[in-house]
């Protein structure tokens, strides 16, 4: 009986030296975490995409509150609503953010861009990359294994049988950016969504001359530099053989769309454009009349009838 009860204070006793030893390390080594973090934290969506740049929501709430200052800090799932949310929170100020979208810069499909091999390896767009040119000529454009589809966790994106390329469901986008970083031919961008929704880019990474490139793809920009010389903002650069369209100085009057002899800029979500009425035919010129009137009487021929039927009178009279 003794032994049990030394066995049990024993035991006591060394879980309260413990117990004193790991509450004096807590304190003396105890991290201060601003409680701000915490609410910071509480109203941003969760979603753990890294869309904003930061580790997680919890990174990125820490990072608003070290910081001072939202200037370029911005949840791209929440928006400006959950950014007006943390700012009061933080007694600071939003800066309003231009929504963006995610655009597949590729208009490889099966009818512009025909397939020359068949790719029977595991369907993943980075292995196929790694390993692979791919099943067509174009060795820049979408692969059409769906790592960006797999990637985004909003159901945004999804891939066209008919086509064999991603599509974008603009009003699921978050712009988080997940889908940009799991295409390794980086043909996905993040590129402001517009005044009205309207946006002008072009459709191609393609950066291979206009010969291999239209070979390749019918529908490839060929660096051609037209739009350049077109567009009167400056907006568009060339090099390496592809046109780029910055957004910030493009004004969306479509010019540089309507020389694209390739068709490989698109203007999305514009109105058809008018057809243009169809001109008049040129006037034809009016015969010369007076030059038929200036002619004299005994110079025009006269029809064999009419002299036949001509009046006796005019012949000389016979004497009786």
């Amino acid at each position: 009986m003794s032994l049990i009860l030394v066995a049990v204070i024993s035991l006591g006793a060394i879980g309260l030296v413990a117990a004193i030893i790991l509450y004096v390390a807590s304190k003396k080594f105890a991290v201060y975490e601003d409680p701000r973090i915490g609410q910071v934290a509480e109203v941003l969506p969760q979603a753990n995409c890294g869309g904003c740049g930061y580790p997680g929501c919890g990174g990125f709430a820490a990072a608003c509150v070290k910081a001072g200052s939202l200037d370029g800090k911005f949840c791209p799932v929440g928006g400006q609503p959950v950014m007006d949310k943390v700012a009061g929170i933080l007694g600071l100020e939003a800066t309003a953010a231009e929504p963006k979208v995610a655009v597949v810069r590729c208009n490889g499909t099966c009818e512009n861009r025909p397939r020359t091999t068949q790719y029977d390896g595991v369907r993943s767009c980075a292995i196929a990359h790694a390993t692979y040119g791919g099943e067509t000529g174009c060795t820049f454009g979408c692969l059409g294994c769906g790592d960006c589809v797999s990637a985004c966790k909003f159901g945004a994106l999804h891939m066209n049988p008919e086509t064999g390329l991603p599509e974008v469901d603009e009003e699921k986008c978050t712009a988080c950016g997940a889908c940009v970083k799991a295409c390794p031919r980086n043909i996905i961008e993040l590129r402001p969504k517009g005044k009205n929704n309207r946006r002008v880019y072009v459709q191609c990474v393609n950066k291979d001359k206009g010969a291999v490139a239209r070979k390749a793809c019918t529908a490839a920009c060929i660096g051609c530099g037209k739009c350049v010389k077109v567009c009167p903002f400056e907006a568009i650069t060339l090099e390496n053989n592809l046109a780029y369209i910055d957004p910030a100085k493009c004004k969306s009057c479509r010019k540089c769309e309507m020389e694209c002899p390739q068709g490989a800029i698109i203007a999305k979500n514009f109105p058809p454009r008018k057809a243009k009425p169809a001109e008049a035919p040129a006037a034809q010129p009016a015969p010369a009349a007076k030059s038929a009137e200036a002619k004299p009487a005994a110079a025009q021929p006269v029809p064999a009838a009419s002299k036949a039927e001509a009046p006796a009178a005019d012949a000389p009279k016979a004497e009786a």
